[in-house]
C-alpha cells in the first residue's frame, strides 16, 4: 500500500511550472521535486493547504491512495 502523489498532474491541468509553483507558495524548487517525485516520507497539512489553494484543487486530487502499490522504494 501507498500513497501517490500525483502534483506533477496537477501542475500539467494547470499549465504551470514548478518553479511557478515554488514561487507562490513560498518553498524551493528543490523541495517540490522532492514531493512530486514521491521521495518524502510525508507533507505538512500546512504545505498540502498552499497547493491546493494555488492549484484551486482538493487534497484527493493530488495525494491517491494504492493499495496494490509496493512501499519500497
Amino acid at each position: 500500500m501507498k500513497i501517490v502523489i500525483n502534483l506533477d498532474v496537477m501542475l500539467a491541468r494547470r499549465k504551470m511550472r514548478l518553479k511557478e509553483l515554488a514561487a507562490r507558495i513560498g518553498m524551493t524548487e528543490q523541495a517540490l521535486s522532492m514531493i512530486k517525485t514521491n521521495k518524502v516520507k510525508g507533507v505538512r497539512f500546512e504545505t498540502l493547504i498552499k497547493l491546493c489553494d494555488v492549484l484551486d484543487c482538493q487534497p484527493g486530487d493530488i495525494l491517491e491512495f494504492d493499495r496494490e502499490a509496493s512501499d519500497e522504494t
